[in-house]
């Protein structure tokens, strides 16, 4: 399997098992992953409680980057 940032994601959160089921379910990239509830969980074949729970609460902290970086922005000078 080739590393992506899914992957990475997942092995930060030591939970590297269910990256091949993340990509083949169409989660290969943050931005779908911060869409992730609990139907994708089923489909996706996370059954465990605790690794349903780390998973949410790592998709909550990657909202609230976004909201934190939302009014950010620049601009290039010639």
């Amino acid at each position: 399997m080739c590393t992506n940032i899914v992957y990475e994601w997942l092995k930060t959160l030591q939970l590297p098992q269910y990256a091949e089921s993340f990509v083949d379910n169409g989660y290969d990239d943050l931005e779908v992953c911060k869409q992730i509830g609990d139907p994708d969980l089923d489909a996706i074949g996370v059954a465990v409680p605790h690794h349903r729970r780390r998973i949410h609460e790592a998709v909550r902290r990657l909202k609230e980057a976004d909201e934190t970086t939302a009014g950010l922005y620049f601009t290039l000078e010639p």
